[in-house]
């Protein structure tokens, strides 16, 4: 065997254990990433979950306060509204 073989194969080796080290690194990279984007699709739509609930909240304290009373407006009601007159029923 030449000197020069065994180089060749020192450096083979050293080379596979430097690929190997990358992909490694490169699929912990990888699922650090995935778990930051997780967390901030989490953190995403727990707000808009609370900003849901926020709204629902506002409007029905709104509807609370304003049950009972009439509201008479000269707009068109929006949607399919047909006026009937009275008619007592027996």
């Amino acid at each position: 065997m030449n000197i020069g073989d065994s180089h060749i194969v020192g450096a083979s080796f050293i080379g596979l254990v430097k690929t190997v080290l990358i992909i490694i690194g490169a699929f912990i990279a990888l699922r650090f990433l995935g778990g930051l984007m997780i967390a901030k699709r989490n953190m995403e739509e727990e707000r808009e979950s609370l900003k849901k609930e926020k709204d629902f909240l506002k409007e029905k304290n709104e509807k609370l306060k304003n049950f009972g009373k009439v509201k008479v407006t000269k707009e068109k009601p929006k949607g399919d509204v047909v006026d009937v007159d009275f008619e007592e029923v027996k």
